[in-house]
């Protein structure tokens, strides 16, 4: 007799599901498809030699404790690292608001442990990161959702939502992910005055803030907030929660990423880490800080990765141009992984995604980013992770799937 655990599982499990990006690259990996889907960085930039000679390095000097367990919050040196990065940026910050995390998604799981009471709202854009809206539905969080134009999230109206006993509110300020489209100065500006007025917090995920590929840098919201209320404390106590990762500039396989946040709240994540893994690996965060620590080797390595990117988003704009058919409309992002595209009303590109596995290229239906639903004329693109040869030849593909099923 076959044992039935449905019964079994905690009622916090019935909101969980499973990620359509990582069910759609089992598509993806399938022989001679063009893959758009997944947010993957391209193996050519990553610094292998690089990893080489820092993992001998690690290992002959410092093997007995880079191979040892560690400190929840992280390895000092990388903690102090990641905290003086960011006093150039202008965050006033020491090594006590950081805590490295394995991956910017287990930040995420973390923050949603230690903020989200089951009912609790979460304000997020529409639509907003896929894995964000993963991790908190198991707290059972609800969504209040603000909708996104060129200059990202629409700040004239949070006024009117935030007052809905928000928790927290949820952004990506730069090159969004999905839309790619970047939060404006004068946004960026609102969202933190209207957040500071009705004591909200906010989470500011910036994986793909140094990839910039043209236009002018614009400062984080964690700045822009801590500006807000200068001089008020000789420490970080700011109403912004910033993470951020490796995953882009050097290699996802790392799982590695960081949060900082004010002492206190850094305290709470890390005794939450403390149930969920103790901490993230030790040898990772060695070889991590042994390749990163000469700022000269690192400017030149960002530098030639955006020269990559750059010349990808290019070409996958330009194939778009010449062959999708009219009334399709595109974002311009001026950085990070993708390109958000919207088919004219009426389509549903659920129900095209098989017939374009049929020609052989893949990419993500905008359904999956909409936390309250919508986007079934949507679609997200990566360009990040193919050749420029081969993302005119998928852009192709995917336009004469659309044409055929006007």
């Amino acid at each position: 007799m076959l044992t039935s655990w449905e019964h079994r599982f905690a009622n916090r499990t019935e909101g969980m599901s499973g990620s359509a990006i990582r069910e759609l690259l089992k598509f993806s990996s399938l022989p001679d498809v063009i893959s758009f889907g997944g947010g993957l960085p391209a193996p050519d930039v990553f610094p292998i030699q690089k990893f080489i000679e820092a993992s001998d390095t690690v290992l002959k000097e410092m093997g007995d404790r880079a191979l040892q367990y560690g400190t929840t919050e992280g390895y000092q040196p990388l903690r102090e690292l990641i905290a003086q990065n960011a006093i150039e940026y202008g965050i006033p910050i020491s090594s006590d608001n950081v805590l490295i995390t394995s991956g910017s998604q287990q930040a995420l799981d973390l923050l949603g442990k230690i903020f989200i009471n089951r009912g609790d709202r979460v304000l997020t854009e529409s639509p907003t990161y896929l894995g964000a809206i993963q991790a908190w539905n198991a707290y059972g969080a609800k969504y209040v959702t603000i909708a996104s134009d060129d200059n990202g999230m629409q700040t004239q109206h949070l006024e009117e939502l935030i007052d809905t006993h928000v928790k927290f509110m949820y952004v990506l300020p730069n090159f969004q992910n999905p839309t790619g489209v970047t939060l404006s100065r004068e946004r960026r500006k609102q969202l933190v005055e209207v957040a500071n007025r009705y004591g909200v917090p906010i989470i500011e995920d910036d994986p793909y803030g140094q990839l910039r590929y043209e236009g002018e840098h614009l400062p984080p919201v964690v700045v822009m907030d801590d500006e807000l209320r200068s001089n008020e404390v000789p420490v970080y106590r700011g109403n912004v929660i910033y993470t951020s990762t490796f995953s882009k500039i050097l290699a996802p396989g790392l799982r590695l990423a960081w949060v900082i946040a004010p002492e206190e709240v850094i305290e709470k994540l890390v005794q939450v880490k403390q149930g969920a893994d103790l901490h993230t690996s030790t040898f990772t965060q060695y070889i991590a800080y042994e390749v990163i620590r000469e700022p000269s080797w690192m400017k030149n390595h960002i530098q030639m990765i955006r020269e990559v990117y750059r010349e990808r988003r290019d070409v996958m704009l330009k194939a778009l141009e010449e062959f999708m058919p009219d009334g399709t409309r595109w974002a311009h992002p001026k950085g990070g992984l993708f390109l958000w595209v919207s088919l004219p009303k009426g389509y549903d590109t659920n129900k095209i995604f098989p017939k374009a596995i049929e020609q052989k290229v893949a990419y993500v239906p905008g359904t999956a980013f909409h936390p309250n639903g919508g986007g079934e004329n949507t679609m997200r693109l990566n360009f990040s992770y193919s050749k420029p040869e081969i993302i005119y030849e998928g852009i192709q593909r995917l336009a004469n799937v659309i044409k055929q099923n006007l």
